[in-house]
């Protein structure tokens, strides 16, 4: 429950917060607002109130290196990132840092400067600084883990629009960011309009955070000023207070990602289609018949490919990367047309150090994805990939109309 503010606490005067004492530690929780300087006043203040041995900040090691380096882009291996297949990624984080610098230059405010201030001020004034928050990363497989094929084509168009979205931010949505979670509110109204979504996203880190606190307290801090989103304060208080579960099996727990089914069931069915397919063609007509359904096949997948990379702005070689490898990836489980453009791209193009400077203010605007090297890098290996799979369902649905 909220509790009596302590004398000599200016910054949490007239700021949400609740106070846990556990196992002998007591946790001050201030809820912010991640688009307003009066949190930022607050979290300055308490940090230098001199009550404190700990500060907890709602960042994972990657949301912090991206806020206190601002060279961390640079140092980006973008072909490490296509033979990883973490493409999809890297371009959540950089919706989430587009939808953030809109916010920015709305508002005069940067999202998260709190949080910011949190850290750089634990650092000053010589406290112990413990990152609390899942890394992103694992928020968003986990996510999109939960959904079906419907729920993450969803998600997925959902981080695409917000990739080039230009307009303002709307009143209702910096309403509820201000009481809200600065995740959820980049996925839009798609996150409150999905339970499985919103579980990820706030409640499984509620429980996260909580579990890492009591981490920090029993590595020997006795005082912990916890820095978190209003939207999270209710939640992380009561399984802070509550919660009984050995705070390492919980963390493990909530680090899993579910793995698919390991059987690559698309890519078999697609081929015991084609091979069937062209089987019953060299029945009914011999070789011609079935080469003709082999041509087809090749020719509409790698046009689709190749049309992709040409509307990704690819260079002719990668246009033709596309169109070779367009009719052969569907058939490999484990690879794809995009990846395969995206590299010859990235060997053609070679971003330059300013392409990677650049690369969140770049992503800011639609047009940046294809000025900047590496985000069209990524617009590459998104379109590819979206122009070989038309082909591959153009494809088939001509191959069982001649079959038919």
């Amino acid at each position: 429950m909220n509790t009596p503010v302590p004398a000599g606490s200016p910054g949490l005067h007239d700021q949400p917060h609740l106070i846990v004492e556990r196992d002998g530690v007591r946790y001050t929780l201030l809820g912010t607002a991640h688009v307003s300087k009066a949190s930022v006043d607050a979290v300055e203040a308490e940090v230098a109130s001199g009550r404190y041995d700990t500060v907890a900040v709602e960042l994972d090691a990657q949301r912090h290196r991206a806020m206190t380096d601002p060279d961390a882009l640079a140092r980006l291996d973008i072909v490490q990132v296509l033979r990883e297949g973490k493409v999809a990624l890297v371009a959540a984080n950089l919706a989430l840092a587009a939808y953030q610098r809109r916010l920015a230059e709305q508002l005069g405010v940067e999202p998260g400067a709190e949080l910011r201030a949190a850290a750089v001020g634990a650092g000053e004034h010589g406290l112990h600084m413990a990152l609390i928050d899942r890394d992103v990363g694992i928020t968003f497989k986990r996510a999109s883990a939960k959904l079906g094929w419907w729920g993450r084509s969803k998600l997925m168009a959902g981080l695409a629009m917000s990739l080039i979205d230009s307009e303002e931010v709307a009143d209702d949505e910096i309403e509820k960011l201000k009481q809200g979670d600065v995740l959820e509110s980049s996925f839009g109204e798609f996150a409150s309009g999905s339970p499985q979504l919103y579980e990820t996203i706030i409640a499984e880190r509620d429980r996260y955070m909580a579990a890492r606190l009591r981490e920090v307290g029993a590595g020997g801090a006795r005082e912990v000023l916890a820095v978190v989103g209003a939207g999270h304060l209710k939640g992380l208080a009561g399984y802070l207070r509550d919660g009984d579960e050995a705070p390492a099996e919980l963390l493990h727990a909530l680090r899993h990602v579910p793995e698919g089914s390991k059987v690559p069931w698309f890519t078999l069915v697609l081929v015991a289609f084609l091979v069937g397919g062209f089987a019953w063609g060299w029945h009914q007509g011999g070789i011609e018949v079935a080469g003709e359904l082999v041509a087809l096949w090749a020719a509409i997948t790698a046009v689709g490919g190749a049309l992709g990379c040409l509307a990704a702005g690819g260079h002719p070689l990668s246009i033709l990367a596309a169109a070779v490898s367009s009719p052969l990836t569907p058939l490999h489980p484990a690879l794809a047309s995009g990846t395969v453009s995206a590299l010859v791209e990235a060997w053609l193009r070679r971003p330059t150090y300013a392409d990677f400077l650049q690369l969140r203010d770049d992503t800011t605007r639609w047009t940046g994805w294809w000025r900047n090297r590496v985000a069209r890098i990524l617009v590459n290996f998104f379109l590819t990939s979206l122009g070989t799979a038309i082909g591959v369902w153009t494809a088939g649905a001509l191959l069982v109309g001649r079959l038919g």
